[in-house]
């Protein structure tokens, strides 16, 4: 915008002083020609005024030479006879039509200018004065005029430059400011706000950024409010639950309830804790291979009592990407507790963790178990009894992050591979 600003008041002010010089110097130029022409009149009528006086003497040709000099007109008098003294000439037409007592002033064919004043000798008949003017010597002192009309609009131009620059830098300021803010947002930090400034409509713009600001953040936080209240909910429910698992006479049938319900309250307990959480206000980072070895190692015991073999390929580099520690752990949670959950007892799972190529981190959990069949389920769709949402959270979790995510699923078993863009650590 800035740029554009400086090109359109170049533009105008280009064209303002075009019309406004271009007659100016038109102006200048009859100017010259206009004083040129008169100070060679005056000269003609001196010369006539003297050489009447002193024509068919012997001084009348010094006084002519006298009257000529290197930087002047070229004066001359033409005598009733033809003799010219001064300065050469040639009798013309104009010249004899100055001899019938007519004085005037014409344009020579080579663009100066011929100012011709009879003179009536005493003896010889009239002669004519002749001065002439160069083309040169018609417009001396043009091109300084010129040049100075060039420098004043030069300068116009620069003066106007000068303030287009200062006024745009006002309104990209603003505008960057405005789009800094708006970023910021973007990023999750709501605290961001703008400081109005620049003409009126940048400032509407900034106090209704502000407005929407606030309103998200309002917005926001009565949704995590909500979502924390009704996971709230479930707790009177599971109390009863655990109740009931412990009245139960098969004892241990009543702890494998009891089992499951302190697990549900631990998921309700993080839910409650997720809703609660701020928003972040810097970019999430995580190293996958060390996420992936935390959570392999806590899942292992499980694996171990359902005779599952765990392989985990993950090497010691740090494998940085753009996620939060506690979202890429829920993902890999997500997807070996579907290899758990859905897949018969001494199926073998191996987890990888590593560079998938081309700026990606790649994370894949397979196993051998039956596969999908026609293909991964979709979100709110399950086929092993639970609320299919597991896969879609691990789906979100790496589009967000600007991933990908693939499932190939058939009968010699699933492989699920997630990829995410490599980040680089916080400093």
């Amino acid at each position: 915008m800035r740029r554009w600003l400086l090109v359109l008041t170049a533009a105008t002010t280009a064209l303002v002083l075009a019309a406004l010089l271009v007659p100016l110097a038109l102006l200048t130029r009859t100017h010259a020609a206009e004083r040129a022409t008169a100070e060679a009149t005056a000269r003609a009528q001196y010369v006539a005024s003297g050489a009447g006086a002193v024509l068919g003497t012997g001084a009348a040709e010094s006084f002519v030479e006298g009257a000529n000099s290197p930087s002047g007109p070229a004066t001359s008098v033409i005598l009733a006879d033809g003799r010219v003294l001064g300065a050469p000439a040639h009798v013309s037409d104009a010249v004899r039509l100055a001899r019938r007592g007519r004085a005037f002033t014409y344009t020579a064919p080579d663009g100066g200018r011929l100012v011709l004043v009879p003179v009536q000798g005493p003896r010889e008949g009239t002669a004519v004065v002749q001065v002439a003017l160069s083309k040169g010597q018609l417009y001396e002192g043009m091109l300084a005029s010129w040049l100075i009309l060039a420098g004043i609009g030069l300068g116009l131009v620069l003066v106007g430059l000068l303030i287009a620059d200062r006024l745009g830098a006002r309104l990209v300021g603003s505008a960057r400011r405005l789009a800094g803010v708006a970023e910021r947002l973007s990023d999750g930090d709501l605290t961001a706000r703008a400081a109005p400034s620049g003409p009126p409509e940048l400032r509407l713009v900034g106090v209704e950024l502000n407005h929407l600001a606030a309103r998200i953040d309002e917005l926001l936080i009565a949704e995590r409010e909500n979502a924390a209240d009704l996971a709230h909910r479930l707790r009177t429910p599971m109390a009863a639950l655990r109740l009931d698992a412990e009245g139960l006479r098969d004892q241990a049938e009543g702890e494998r309830i009891a089992a499951g319900v302190v697990s549900l309250e631990q998921q309700v307990d993080e839910v409650i804790r997720r809703a609660r959480k701020p928003l972040r206000t810097r970019p999430a980072r995580a190293d996958l291979a060390r996420v992936t070895r935390e959570r392999t190692a806590f899942w292992l015991p499980l694996a171990e009592d359902q005779e599952r073999e765990l392989t985990l390929a993950s090497g010691d580099a740090e494998l940085w990407v753009p996620v939060a520690e506690d979202d890429l752990a829920a993902a890999l949670d997500a997807l070996i507790g579907n290899v758990l959950d859905h897949t018969p007892q001494g199926t073998d799972f191996g987890v990888t963790a590593g560079v998938g190529g081309g700026g990606f981190v790649r994370l894949e959990v397979a196993d051998a178990g039956p596969g999908f069949g026609d293909g991964a389920p979709e979100r709110g769709a399950s086929g092993g009894g639970s609320t299919g949402l597991g896969l879609d959270i691990v789906r979100r979790t790496a589009e967000e992050a600007g991933g990908r995510f693939t499932v190939d699923g058939g009968a010699g078993g699933t492989r699920v591979t997630l990829f995410f863009p490599q980040s680089r650590p916080f400093p």
